[in-house]
């Protein structure tokens, strides 16, 4: 069995952003009605951020290593990002308190009163309906899930990379 191509690999990741946006939107916010949290819509951003990077390389396919190497970090950052926020939501969902953090007024008003550093360090520290476990799927609480989702992307990201340095194509 041969390993897909880069292309096809960039495609792939892809459709996991979308299958990822579908699952999370299409499922979990309008069919099960789940309102996502800010950590939520920020591990859908690193996923938005790694797809379009793989988008771009999978329709550019660059020739050049540069090139490659350049859509891959970005198609990386987006990936360590969800996956680092996705980690940070788990941590709060089992840590180890009486009452765990809440997410306060929404995402949207601390946009339009906080400068974006303190948004930032605001949404990662946890507050309001991110420290509850809605829903489960096999026991998986929704950023577990999205965990495991990120570490797959990341080892088809290290394949990717593999095939950057070789020059395989």
């Amino acid at each position: 069995m041969t390993m897909p191509n880069y292309r096809t690999l960039n495609i792939i990741l892809s459709l996991i952003m979308v299958a990822g946006s579908v699952y999370a939107i299409g499922y979990l916010q309008n069919y099960l009605m789940l309102d996502p949290c800010p950590l939520c819509i920020f591990q859908r951003i690193g996923l938005w951020i790694m797809g379009i990077f793989a988008l771009l390389a999978a329709i550019i396919n660059p020739r050049q290593k540069l090139v490659r190497l350049i859509l891959w970090v970005g198609s990386m950052v987006g990936t360590l990002w969800g996956f680092g926020v996705a980690a940070r939501h788990t941590w709060i969902h089992y840590a180890p308190s009486a009452q765990p953090p809440a997410c306060g007024p929404g995402l949207e008003y601390w946009v339009q009163t906080m400068p974006m550093s303190k948004v930032l360090t605001t949404v990662l520290t946890g507050n309001g309906d991110c420290g509850m476990i809605d829903w489960t799927l096999m026991g998986l609480s929704i950023p577990a899930q999205a965990m495991i989702l990120f570490m797959i992307i990341a080892l088809i990201q290290v394949i990717i990379l593999k095939k950057i340095l070789s020059n395989n194509r």
